[in-house]
């Protein structure tokens, strides 16, 4: 299923984007060393109920996982890159840490993720993957406007990823979003411009780069849902929720000013 949004709809649709990017904004704030990751799905919990809006988490279990993912945000660390069930975990000093959020508020989802490292040790390859996923997110959101085309997207994500030396792995990426978190069109992290369905206004989009250093290969952890690097390297993860607007893309994720 494709939506198009009409303008009332997107009104919401910021609402729902700009809780998603404050509730992470807040989020990347109090992670530091010591966090437990439970804390964090505990915390995210509590914000997301004082706004008033509904986890698409919690009773989301799709083919790919093993029954409901029972947690309201995704916690990833260092190999682990989608999925991340939060789980008895104390953050150390150097590790890379990825949380990925989707929220639903007045029916309509937005759907983001950081990464970003944690503590005072700022090892420079984990550095440099996150900026080349953030670098790549700018990539795709820039060829995203009415007239163009899903592989237009792709194109300028893969561009910047594999101009940086990594694997790219297509069997998870970016999606359409809407009235529910997961709709078509599939947004892969590479592809062919020209190619894919006509970006048109009222259409949301969730990009979201992500890499493994040195591997495209995942694997399933033993909780039936974090995917892991096969290798055991690093990985790291972007994504926005932008909507097609007559004039490109309109960012929907990003926090409220302070």
């Amino acid at each position: 299923m494709i939506e198009i949004l009409n303008p009332a709809e997107l009104v919401r649709a910021r609402g729902a984007g700009a809780l998603v990017g404050t509730i992470l904004q807040t989020l990347r704030e109090r992670c530091v060393v010591g966090t437990n990751l439970l804390d964090v799905d505990r915390w995210t919990e509590a914000m997301i109920v004082d706004a008033g809006a509904q986890s698409c988490y919690v009773d989301y279990a799709p083919s790919f996982g093993r029954g409901p993912f029972g947690h309201y945000i995704c916690t990833a660390v260092n190999d682990a890159v989608l999925h991340g069930m939060p789980h008895d975990y104390r953050l150390a000093d150097g590790d890379l840490l990825t949380l990925d959020l989707a929220v639903s508020l007045d029916g309509i989802a937005a759907d983001s993720a950081i990464s970003f490292v944690v503590g005072d040790t700022r090892p420079a390859e984990s550095v440099a993957m996150i900026e080349t996923t953030e670098r790549a997110l700018r990539a795709g959101i820039a060829v995203a406007r009415p007239g163009g085309r899903i592989g237009d997207i792709s194109h300028a994500i893969g561009t910047v990823l594999s101009a940086a030396g990594y694997p790219i792995n297509v069997e998870f990426g970016g999606h359409g979003i809407g009235s529910t978190m997961h709709q078509d069109p599939h947004i892969p992290n590479t592809g062919r411009p020209g190619r894919g369905y006509k970006l048109r206004p009222g259409l949301l989009l969730a990009l979201e780069p992500w890499v493994m250093s040195d591997t495209d290969e995942l694997v399933t952890d033993a909780d039936g849902w974090t995917l892991r690097s096969a290798t055991g390297c690093r990985t790291a993860h972007s994504e926005h929720t932008i909507a097609i607007t007559e004039d490109g893309a309109e960012i929907l994720t990003l926090p409220r000013p302070a």
